[in-house]
């Protein structure tokens, strides 16, 4: 457990912080006790709920589980690929993102190249 000083509204209160076990925060403060989820805590769930609802709409379509820019396709058209083969990185919430095949099978379409920026639910590429 940590012992801080905040400053809220120019006024300084002290805090006691533990980091709990699922990665969330318990902030004890003014004989009150919070627990709190962190950024990353956040950024991590959403990404993995995302992730997993835009792979399985389509087996071979793969889509951006939320926005970013594409940072690089690392295959071509024609390749074959495995289930769970890294396609397309792409960086979204200042953190780089693997997107991998979710199926075995041909790369038919890529939608995307280095450096376009993308929205949720955009189509990158089609697997066969």
């Amino acid at each position: 457990m940590q012992d801080l000083k905040v400053k809220i509204d120019g006024k300084e209160y002290d805090v006691k912080v533990e980091e709990l076990d699922s990665g969330k925060l318990k902030v004890y403060f003014n004989g009150e006790t919070f627990e709190v989820e962190t950024k990353s805590d956040i950024e991590k769930q959403l990404f993995e709920e995302t992730e997993e609802s835009s792979q399985s709409k389509e087996k071979g379509v793969i889509t951006a589980p939320l926005p970013g820019i594409i940072f690089s396709i690392d295959v071509k058209l024609g390749d074959k690929v495995k289930k769970g083969k890294k396609i397309i990185s792409m960086i979204a919430m200042k953190m780089e993102n693997e997107i991998s095949s979710p199926i075995n099978g041909k790369i038919k379409t890529i939608k995307v190249k280095k450096g376009d920026t993308v929205s949720k639910g955009d189509i990158l590429a089609i697997v066969e």
